[in-house]
């Protein structure tokens, strides 16, 4: 996506008019102010609570324009952008730590969802855009957002490192800066479940916005019943989550939020003893881990014949689509 097709694309968070370029900033005809950074615009809304501290972040540095503050990398061919090597086990789950420090690739998943064939694709909650990249190679225009700066840099730098075009835009769920009926797809992983459960409210029903007429968004949520999932909550005393901890949520929660909140919505399996781990990734696992993968993976396949099997899955995926 070229930088004109972007711009027609984007509005102000707040009010949702469009925004025009004036120096290095980005301005609504309110007067609505956003700061650029290395060609990054930081839509964000600074009165609202921030759901994570690199959103705080990312407005302190758009307020104090202390561009030279920033570390710079320079990434070869072949090498690993340092953000992914040293994220690696927060992006992609508890099973990947042993990748911190060691990464030599890039875990780009597979995406569960037909060619894109040039359809436009929202990914929420990017992150360095592993999913934006696996979406170009599945044919679709990737548009990825982030309340975090680091993840977008580090995003921008290995999009053109591996020769990907992709677009990306720091920004928050609950106010996508992006004008109604502008995506074709939405997709989530891993993002939503760190919200409060009005929180994801809130960025389903932006979700809805920005979802053309008949588009589809595709989210994967936590089951408060997963096997994994219980332990996790056991362990923490069956609290409530606090900051950016993962909320569980039953499978019928999840249908009646993204039925009302997006449209016609249906739920299936992603995995089983995680929230994160993916099948393409099995050359990086060692091999207990491989197993776990494998039997998860076994137990997905059977789930589309034993439905019942969905309920005590981990990882669930939400499809919905937009009717009106």
């Amino acid at each position: 996506m070229n930088h004109t097709d972007l711009m027609n694309i984007l509005v102000c968070p707040r009010d949702k008019l469009c925004l025009h370029e004036e120096g290095d900033d980005l301005v609504c005809e309110r007067g609505h102010r956003y700061a650029v950074i290395e060609g990054i615009p930081i839509l964000l809304v600074s009165e609202a609570e921030q759901t994570h501290i690199e959103g705080t972040r990312a407005l302190l540095l758009a307020e104090s324009r202390d561009v030279a503050s920033l570390p710079q990398f320079q990434v070869g061919d072949g090498e690993i952008d340092p953000f992914v090597r040293n994220a690696i086990g927060g992006t992609n789950g508890s099973l990947y730590e042993h990748l911190v420090g060691n990464l030599k690739e890039y875990p780009i998943p597979r995406l569960r969802l037909p060619d894109g064939k040039g359809k436009l694709f929202l990914e929420v909650g990017c992150s360095w855009g592993r999913w934006c990249l696996a979406a170009a190679a599945s044919g679709y225009c990737p548009v990825g957002i982030d309340p975090s700066l680091k993840g977008i840099r580090a995003a921008r730098r290995v999009a053109r490192q591996l020769g990907v075009e992709a677009a990306y835009i720091v920004g928050d769920s609950r106010f996508l800066p992006f004008r109604t009926e502008a995506f074709d797809q939405v997709f989530s992983y891993s993002v939503l479940q760190h919200l409060s459960k009005a929180h994801t409210r809130e960025s389903l029903r932006e979700i809805r916005r920005v979802l053309r007429i008949e588009g589809e968004a595709l989210v994967q949520m936590p089951n408060v019943l997963g096997m994994r999932c219980l332990y996790h909550q056991i362990r923490r005393g069956f609290r409530e989550a606090n900051d950016f901890e993962v909320r569980y949520w039953k499978p019928a929660e999840l249908l009646s939020a993204f039925s009302t909140d997006i449209g016609p919505s249906e739920i299936s399996v992603d995995g089983y003893f995680s929230l994160n781990v993916q099948p393409s990734d099995l050359r990086l696992l060692p091999a207990k881990y491989r197993a776990v993968v494998h039997t998860s993976e076994a137990l997905r396949k059977l789930s589309h014949y034993l439905p019942p099997l969905a309920k005590v899955a981990d990882s669930l995926y939400i499809s919905s689509r937009r009717t009106n």
